[in-house]
């Protein structure tokens, strides 16, 4: 394909659309590879795909292999559970939870997400769903950004506890955030202090630039 060869030498734009939630979206080809973008950073492949396998790399690619449930709050193109299933051979149930439909429509028709079989994705806002849902999960990786900014609830002590409840014992929390100013990094150190004792919390500072992962595993 010419469009993925040239890509190598300048981004190729296929498809671009605006959406209620996520303002601009595009599909590109860069370096020979197909990414969504929103209009200041990538949401899914590309730089974010690697950030997101390095923190499932941190809790280990034969314990994931072995949890029977993972939710994925915030799912833009899938680019994480695509690493899931094909790299990591997970064979367990993947639930993701996205609140743009238009970013899932582009997930289906570009990356074929919707023909993953042991996935289903839920068009709902990732807080309604975790104050709601009654299952619980192995592994729970949050990805949620609005272009470059990370709705507050996500650092609220009711989230969390509600994170809490959901998740199994010796389950994880694979929590990927944008550090781009002093007040972000407040924020996150803030945040590792809500975690005692019944966790054994990491911090990843410093992952592509301006992002820092935490994987945080339950103990009781």
């Amino acid at each position: 394909m010419l469009r993925k060869l040239f890509s190598y030498f300048i981004p190729i734009n296929i498809h671009k659309k605006n959406s209620p939630v996520s303002k601009t979206l595009e599909v590109t080809w860069n370096n020979g590879e197909l990414v969504l973008d929103s209009k200041n950073t990538n949401y899914s492949y590309g730089s974010l795909q690697r950030i997101l396998r390095k923190g499932l790399k941190y809790i280990g690619f034969e314990r994931i292999r072995n949890f029977e449930t993972v939710l994925v709050l915030g799912v833009a193109g899938g680019s994480v559970i695509k690493t899931l299933v094909d790299e990591i051979k997970y064979k367990g149930k993947i639930i993701g939870v996205e609140i743009d439909e238009s970013v899932i429509d582009l997930a289906n028709h570009y990356f074929e997400l919707n023909k993953i079989p042991n996935c289903s994705i839920i068009i709902d806002d990732a807080f309604e769903y975790v104050l709601k849902t009654k299952a619980t999960y192995d592994l729970i990786i949050i990805d949620i950004f609005q272009d470059t900014t990370m709705p507050n609830f996500l650092f609220q002590d009711f989230f969390i506890q509600r994170i809490h409840d959901i998740l199994n014992v010796n389950g994880f929390i694979l929590f990927n955030t944008m550090v781009i100013n002093k007040a972000d990094e407040e924020r996150n150190r803030n945040y590792k202090s809500k975690f005692g004792g019944n966790y054994s919390l990491r911090m990843y500072p410093k992952v592509e630039v301006h992002n820092e992962l935490f994987t945080i595993k339950k103990l009781k």
